[in-house]
């Protein structure tokens, strides 16, 4: 029960590691915002905690556009009370729209932004108020590896977001330490997510992508959930501004 007491919002909690947080954050005492574009993946994440006998309720939106997010966030906080922990985990990865920059659209750009960047940005600007009400709390940010290294195959609206993510993550982490609050950034590798499946059809494909993995296979979502359980606990009390990097040791090569 690491999260009694707690109330979580997590964005993208429909599906993938966001309903796997979802779920383990319920289990650990969590009572969770459950927020996610999709109403039926997101009310499937609330019944699937409450079957467990935890605290859930879905709020819908858009993590692009500013007042679904705060609506999302107000929509919790009146129906629990309070909110200690925001998990920005809601992204997207179009690998057939977001390419290089001489390939990449406008819009696709702005759309990946949107989702990528500004979702945690809103997040922030609407869920601090309410943490610093509580006294204090936890921000997690998902990044990914695609900010620390480059690749031949570009996706550069999504690998620009992510590296904005950090600078902000570090920003709001001295500017809120006063306050109480920690922000810290997670840097997955590939993980076997709804988002990815597309990419891991192939099995050619998918032998690629575990064979330039050290510990040779692609992570459960669940792996990427149990390193936010640690951030969003008091586990990690004096851990804010940080980057870890959970990529079975790709970025170590």
């Amino acid at each position: 029960m690491r999260l009694k007491g707690k109330v979580a919002f997590i964005t993208g909690a429909g599906m993938g590691q966001g309903r796997e947080a979802a779920i383990l954050f319920a289990r650990e005492g969590a009572r969770v915002i459950v927020g996610d574009i999709s109403s039926k993946a997101g009310l499937e994440t609330v019944r699937r905690i409450e079957r467990r006998g935890g605290k859930a309720i879905f709020a819908e939106g858009d993590v692009g556009v500013e007042r679904d997010v705060k609506r999302m966030i107000d929509t919790g906080v009146k129906k629990f009370g309070a909110l200690h922990i925001l998990y920005n985990n809601a992204g997207v990865l179009w690998k057939d729209r977001d390419r290089s920059v001489t390939e990449t659209t406008e819009p696709n750009w702005d759309r990946v932004m949107a989702i990528n960047l500004k979702g945690p940005f809103f997040v922030a600007k609407f869920g601090i108020p309410y943490l610093i009400r509580s006294g204090g709390g936890s921000i997690i940010n998902i990044g990914s590896v695609s900010a620390l290294c480059g690749f031949t195959v570009a996706q550069d609206a999504y690998t620009s977001a992510k590296g904005a993510l950090i600078s902000l993550t570090k920003s709001l982490a001295i500017q809120f330490a006063r306050h109480n609050i920690r922000c810290n950034i997670i840097h997955p590798g590939i993980i076997a997510t709804p988002m990815q499946a597309p990419y891991l059809k192939d099995p050619k494909r998918r032998k690629s992508f575990e064979d330039s993995i050290p510990l040779g296979r692609i992570a459960h979502p669940r792996e990427i959930a149990n390193v936010a359980l640690f951030l969003a606990s008091d586990d990690s009390s004096y851990v804010t501004g940080t980057e870890i990097i959970a990529d079975g040791g790709f970025c170590a090569q």
